[in-house]
């Protein structure tokens, strides 16, 4: 007599192998509820799976895998559409997939689908450059399309503008079902300088993230700042400077996260990056600063609730940061700091009295 493992109980025991895709693989192939279960974890972040088109030999079976699989799951009018424009991509099976592997999706990478359609691209024929770019494009639009109608509930989205992208050209926020597919968005990691639409049709659709990244680039789309001020429970906010653009223009909605926020990381870049917005953050628990950061504005403010603070590369002058401590150092657990002599050591712990982990380079 066989007895199998309940559903709820098989799926609670994959998770662990939620970092081990090769373990999780292999269950594939014992029994349909196993492969159901398994199927659910592998695309739930297909995109992170461990290849990069950086590295040779590059392991190309993955990334056509992936998008042969994605092109199964396409309806028959976006298949059509594609052999119209004579773009032919074999699919791992001529019959129907075993399932639909779009629907599980949670995270979507733009940019690392993007790599894997490129690269299949370039190492299926001899094509030009223009040719390259609009079957990336089409390819691109069909699958995306599918990912706005047939993903429930997308939790993470990443979108980098790196200028080689052909889908940023791609609107999807305006596919049917894109409405339903990103109003639940927990977590957004995107730059600057994506085009405008996408903010402002976000900014209609999401309020409720938890995480963002923003990475500054030279310019700062017109839609970024509407959207940071519609957010209702942000938790968690990454500001990454790589470019030369002051942030003047999104200083107002920073402001308005004061409520929410508990955790704030900050990476200046070649200009001092402006701090004043987050004396307003009086819920705030944990405070990095990497790189070019205003420290002067910094030694008044007051973050009641500050108890993680990390500087671990440049910083400030020692008066600056013991004025600072003497404002914020009283609920502080951890402190990571670089550059701390004896001196200055013993005069940190003596003003902050709770300290529980100190590191120091």
């Amino acid at each position: 007599m066989s007895h199998q493992l309940p559903v709820d109980c098989i799926n609670e025991v994959f998770e662990y192998l939620d970092d081990n895709k090769i373990n999780l693989r292999s269950c594939l192939l014992v029994n349909r509820p196993w492969c159901k279960s398994a199927v659910r974890i592998l695309w739930r972040d297909i995109w992170n799976f461990r290849y990069s088109v950086d590295y040779m030999p590059y392991r190309t079976h993955v990334p056509f895998a992936i998008i042969s699989t994605l092109i199964s799951c396409l309806p028959d009018e976006s298949k059509d559409f594609l052999n119209k424009n004579g773009i032919f991509i074999s699919t791992p099976t001529p019959k129907p997939p075993l399932f639909n592997y779009a629907s599980f999706i949670k995270v979507l990478s733009i940019n690392r689908f993007d790599e894997m359609v490129q690269h299949i691209l370039e190492n299926k024929q001899p094509i030009n450059l223009l040719s390259l770019d609009y079957n990336k494009h089409l390819i691109a639009q069909e699958i995306i399309k599918m990912f706005m109608n047939q993903i429930p509930s997308l939790k993470k989205l990443y979108y980098w503008n790196n200028f080689t992208n052909i889908p940023f050209n791609i609107h999807f926020t305006y596919f049917h079902g894109a409405k339903d597919c990103l109003i639940d968005l927990s977590e957004l990691c995107c730059s600057s300088d994506v085009y405008p639409e996408f903010f402002y049709q976000l900014s209609q659709i999401c309020h409720n993230l938890q995480s963002l990244t923003i990475e500054f680039r030279d310019s700062i789309s017109n839609g970024l700042a509407d959207f940071i001020s519609v957010q209702k429970n942000l938790k968690d906010l990454n500001l990454l400077s790589f470019g030369t653009k002051d942030w003047t223009d999104i200083i107002p909605p920073l402001r308005k996260l004061s409520n929410t926020l508990i955790k704030l990381n900050v990476h200046g870049g070649e200009n001092d990056v402006p701090m004043l917005f987050i004396t307003t953050y009086s819920n705030l628990q944990e405070l990095t600063l990497i790189g070019q950061i205003s420290f002067e504005e910094l030694q008044y403010v007051i973050l009641p609730k500050l108890k993680i603070l990390k500087i671990p590369a440049e910083r400030p002058k020692d008066e600056i940061l013991i004025k600072f401590l003497e404002n914020n150092g009283k609920n502080l657990r951890e402190l990571n700091i670089d550059g701390i002599d004896n001196s200055l050591r013993e005069s940190i712990v003596q003003i902050c009295p709770n300290l529980k982990r100190f590191i120091s380079g």
